[in-house]
């Protein structure tokens, strides 16, 4: 997964590459992008706090407890981190069975890498 900051143009310039890729019959990349116009956008989404759990959840897939006992931080605050983090495409939370009885929510990252890519001209 790439996270970068690009402008509106480099959006449209990426969807025509993709378009003529896929008219000529070739492969596409399955490459998950998301891109920010504005900077400060994808350093609000990346604090610190949200960088250290997609370190954790992008060793292997975690119940949110899980995640929060990890870090030694609390929950709820770490269940607030992941919503932020699912609403913009990063992780993907699932709800599991757990053995017995009852149920857990699995966060696993959304891609098994994490780019950050910034340019700023």
């Amino acid at each position: 997964m790439l996270l970068q900051v690009a402008h509106e143009k480099t959006f449209f310039e990426r969807g025509k590459k993709i378009a003529r890729t896929a008219d000529a019959g070739q492969p596409i990349s399955e490459e998950k992008i998301i891109s920010f116009e504005d900077p400060s956008d994808l350093l609000h989404l990346l604090t610190t706090a949200r960088l250290a759990l997609m370190q954790v959840v992008l060793e292997r897939p975690l119940s949110i407890t899980e995640i929060a006992e990890r870090l030694g931080r609390d929950r709820s605050a770490v269940k607030r981190d992941i919503d932020v983090l699912a609403d913009s495409g990063m992780v993907i939370v699932e709800e599991k069975p757990l053995p017995g009885h009852g149920r857990k929510k699995e966060v696993r990252p959304a891609a098994h890498s994490l780019r950050l890519e910034a340019v700023l001209a």
